[in-house]
């Protein structure tokens, strides 16, 4: 992956502390300070400031890979004001750059295509677009499928993926039936794949904890994102705390709730969706 590309998934993943510094003489990159600020701003809430620096940073920055690492932070900007179509309107920049990348480095860069139109759809998702979330999903699995043998993503992750999503869709649409349908296509998307399975059995309690709270099962919320939160892996994920302080709020156990809805604020120092969705909704929670 190029060095550039790389920079843009710690500043997606990881705290501020350790992002990486731009090097004298390599590759072209946006201003790190700049995009330092900008993060920092959307973590605190200053979204509309965010954005205007990242826009003059996008204009400002001609190397492809460096605008597709702006265009990504510029779209999770535009989660962090829960705006679907601004999101998926920067995502689709990233795209169109990993297009002109698909002849020189295949397997990776229809990963990537898929990574990033997954990424859109779980913005919409949570802002509560869910044809676009659907849409998006469903062409992130699409797209990922594209990538030739020798494969590096088995097909068998996508499964899984695709239903996880679809099953979270059902789900805050009201239809459990089908959610449950997709549960059980994500289960048998781990059965079929043993590596699939050990990198992906982590997120099963996710999605079925997430089913319950949004269909109305609260007792098997709480036990499942329970479960999930206590996952090896997962124990930093803001989002699965936060489901975990939905939960107990409808539960009327306000003071756990808090403590949970605080836990979550604290681990959201990514740029990300999990941030830009537990940030926002804390704040008002809370009051912060």
């Amino acid at each position: 992956m190029h060095a550039a590309l790389r920079t843009a998934a710690l500043l997606l993943a990881l705290p501020l502390p350790v992002l990486a510094a731009q090097r004298p003489g390599g590759p072209a990159r946006p201003d790190t300070a700049k995009m330092r600020q900008a993060i920092q701003l959307d973590l605190d809430g200053r979204t509309a400031e965010a954005q205007a620096v990242f826009q003059r940073l996008l204009d400002s920055t001609a190397d492809p890979a460096a605008r597709a690492q702006v265009a990504r932070a510029l779209a999770m900007s535009h989660a962090f004001a829960g705006d679907c179509a601004g999101t998926l309107r920067y995502e689709q920049q990233v795209i169109d750059y990993w297009k002109t990348r698909e002849a020189a480095e295949p397997q990776n860069a229809f990963f990537q295509e898929g990574e990033i139109a997954d990424e859109g759809a779980r913005v919409c998702i949570d802002a509560g677009d869910f044809a676009s979330a659907e849409a998006w999903y469903r062409r992130g699995d699409s797209l990922g499928l594209l990538e030739p043998a020798p494969r590096t993503h088995p097909a068998s992750l996508w499964a899984f993926r695709l239903a996880h999503a679809l099953g979270r869709l059902a789900a805050r649409r009201g239809d459990a039936a089908e959610a449950g349908r997709q549960v059980a296509r994500a289960r048998e998307a781990l059965a079929a794949d043993s590596a699939t399975n050990a990198q992906q059995q982590r997120f099963l309690p996710y999605l079925t904890g997430y089913v319950a709270l949004y269909t109305g099962d609260l007792t098997t919320a709480l036990a499942d994102l329970t479960d999930a939160v206590a996952r090896p892996g997962n124990e930093r994920d803001p989002y699965l705390r936060c489901l975990l302080a939905l939960t107990e709020e409808r539960m009327g156990r306000r003071d756990q709730a808090d403590a949970d809805y605080r836990k979550a604020y604290d681990l959201a120092t990514g740029h990300n969706p999990p941030s830009a969705f537990v940030r926002p909704l804390v704040r008002k929670k809370l009051g912060l």
